[in-house]
């Protein structure tokens, strides 16, 4: 394995002031980096230094004493690390910002949105990679509540296509407590982050009905995007993981999910622009949905139930005919296995059983050591593993 650069001397800039971004900042801190937080007013960083709190977004969390502050005009020119924590619809912006604002030629630029970027639905690292090269690209996914996410650590992934740059950003979270795995899956991670944030919505949308339809809802959309994400050349381990189900069983539970809540304020009849200030803050799924029905059929994939989402969202579809589509929607058939005989797994089972017998045998013990697959490598070991969603 590389070596894990040590964190003294180098320099993180985290761009954006939200419970996330400033709970990420102060985790980057705590694991060693010469770390800034950056806000999008002059204000609020005049404000977060003087109280060194976060009373809006993230109350009751101290700003390390080693957390620098200031406005994002100050620039990246020194950042070895620019993390964004902006939302994904604002993610071109945030690019030309990098540019002005000096951004070193070797220096990483780390998404930390679960949504899509506008016109077309593009996942985050995918458009970064365009604009500064996959090799300097990479995001984060995980449940990761960002109060619990300070005291008491989540389940983050670092993806990248970089095996050192994932290795890095795995080793900073660790060192600050919080248990953080490498992927080399940077899209598979970030369309399980958006099909948690849809999923999320669409159920908060259908609980009222039953749990039984608010369970549908997700399943439905999950699977409609792995199918895009298939395409994409993601691996199934990504939605399965941290990342999606993990993820998206955080978002259920957290009675604060910004975007369940969404969902169900939906189902009440609040139209979508009015939900973010009913809530404080910005709701990913609100944008990204709409977007992500646009992909899915832009790739040709079968998407009734996030189309009908998106359609929700638009305030064009009745809640009632929602709740149709989510009850009466078969989802195609999982793709047939051909060739397994019958007796398969009794004859596998009974190959294993011999093979131990002969092992034990000679003294040893035929039992299969535990591989690193690829995406999925674990940067250290912490007990610490609990989250919610972002």
């Amino acid at each position: 394995m590389r070596s894990i650069p040590a964190p003294g001397g180098r320099r993180a800039v985290v761009i954006g002031g939200g419970s996330f971004g400033t709970a990420v900042s102060v985790l980057l801190a705590r694991s060693g980096m010469r770390t800034t937080l950056q806000t999008r007013t002059e204000q609020q960083a005049a404000r977060l230094n003087q109280l060194r709190e976060n009373e809006d977004y993230l109350r009751g969390v101290e700003l390390p004493k080693e957390l620098k502050i200031e406005h994002v005009g100050a620039g990246v020119a020194k950042a070895e690390y620019v993390f964004l924590a902006v939302p994904s619809g604002r993610l071109d912006v945030a690019i030309e910002g990098l540019v002005r604002g000096g951004l070193s030629a070797k220096a990483s630029v780390v998404s930390l949105a679960k949504g899509l970027v506008p016109p077309q639905g593009t996942p985050p690292t995918v458009l970064l990679s365009e604009r500064f090269g996959a090799d300097r690209v990479a995001c984060i996914g995980g449940p990761a509540h960002a109060r619990e996410m300070v005291f008491d650590g989540a389940g983050l992934v670092a993806a990248a296509s970089d095996e050192t740059l994932a290795t890095t950003l795995a080793a900073a979270f660790n060192r600050a407590g919080v248990v953080c795995e490498r992927s080399d899956d940077p899209i598979g991670v970030e369309l399980a982050g958006a099909a948690k944030n849809a999923a999320a919505l669409a159920s908060g949308a259908t609980v009222a009905q039953g749990l039984n339809a608010a369970g549908a809802a997700a399943g439905h959309i999950f699977a409609e995007v792995w199918r895009w994400a298939e395409l994409l050349g993601a691996r199934p381990e990504s939605m399965i993981g941290l990342a999606g189900t993990g993820d998206l069983v955080g978002t259920a539970l957290a009675p604060q999910s910004r975007n369940r809540r969404a969902g169900e304020l939906l189902a009440q009849g609040v139209s979508a622009a009015e939900i973010p200030a009913r809530i404080g803050q910005a709701v990913e799924a609100l944008e990204s949905v709409p977007l992500l029905a646009r992909a899915l059929t832009a790739a040709g994939v079968s998407a009734p139930v996030n189309s009908a989402l998106a359609r929700l969202i638009e305030g064009t579809l009745p809640l009632d005919e929602w709740i149709a589509v989510v009850r009466a929607t078969v989802p195609p058939p999982a793709r047939w296995r051909r060739g397994v005989k019958r007796g398969f797994w009794r004859g596998l089972r009974e190959r294993l059983f011999t093979r131990r017998r002969q092992s034990a045998g000679q003294g040893q013990t035929d039992v299969p050591q535990p591989e690193m697959t690829p995406g999925t490598a674990s940067g250290a070991s912490n007990p610490r593993l609990a989250g919610s969603d972002r």
